[in-house]
């Protein structure tokens, strides 16, 4: 990561929102125009550092307590895409947000803020299930989908691993389920969506698997939200594990 990251500091342009941390990387050995050679203290050093940073970041992101990341009371689903196009409020960069949604993505855009545009898209996360446990690759669950979901193109989720934040890795390379899919639906058009490493006798077509080692997070996602999503009239249900 430090290699990587003297790398890019080496072909990059220093922009101004950049100085101070580039202060803070001096220190460190790692400095635009200079070598950097770490030696075995530095080494254990910056080691320890990215496993401190990296439980750091996922506590920010992953429990998030950010204001713009609730849904609703009593919701496990939290907006995943809190901070500003650009980051910036009248008088602060957004860091906790930003440091958030850039550990799971690369970009950011207005089009991305659909809980607040009322268009574009919505990226909804979730971490745990309905009962607050994290969710677990080993584990089965369900997930409700209520009647009429309020996305006048389509909706979608997909899995992703928490190591990675990639899209799973899975025997079915089945990593979203969609609208746009041919899903088993119920009676009153609600459907009801299955993870978790063993599918559901006469389901398949409802399930991604999981795989028991690999801890995992999915978004739910809107495309073209409608009214019923932003006056909360229609809910999204919290993940439910699946008693054995």
């Amino acid at each position: 990561y430090w290699k990587a990251l003297h790398t890019s500091i080496h072909r990059e342009t220093v922009r101004e929102v950049d100085r101070y941390y580039m202060a803070m990387l001096k220190p460190l050995g790692i400095e635009k125009g200079k070598p950097f050679k770490p030696d075995a203290r530095q080494d254990k050093i910056l080691m320890d550092a990215l496993l401190v940073g990296e439980a750091m970041v996922k506590a920010n992101d992953f429990d998030k307590r950010l204001e713009k990341a609730h849904y609703r009371d009593g919701s496990h689903w939290d907006f995943a895409t809190t901070a500003n196009w650009n980051s910036r409020t009248e008088y602060y960069q957004q860091l906790d947000g930003s440091a958030a949604w850039f550990y799971e993505a690369v970009t950011n855009d207005e089009s991305m803020h659909g809980q607040e545009t009322g268009w574009g898209q919505v990226y909804m996360g979730a971490n745990k299930d309905a009962d607050g446990n994290w969710l677990d690759g080993a584990q089965n669950y369900t997930l409700h989908i209520p009647p009429n979901p309020p996305a006048e193109a389509f909706w979608s989720i997909t899995l992703y691993d928490v190591s990675t934040r990639a899209i799973i890795q899975n025997e079915t390379k089945k990593a979203d389920l969609s609208s746009r899919q041919k899903l088993q639906l119920n009676s009153d058009g609600s459907v009801d969506l299955y993870f978790g490493p063993n599918a559901p006798a006469g389901k398949e077509s409802n399930w991604v698997q999981t795989m028991p080692t690999k801890a995992w997070f999915p978004y739910f996602r809107l495309y073209s939200p409608t009214q019923p999503f932003l006056d909360q009239s229609w809910v999204l249900p919290d993940i439910e594990k699946v008693d054995e």
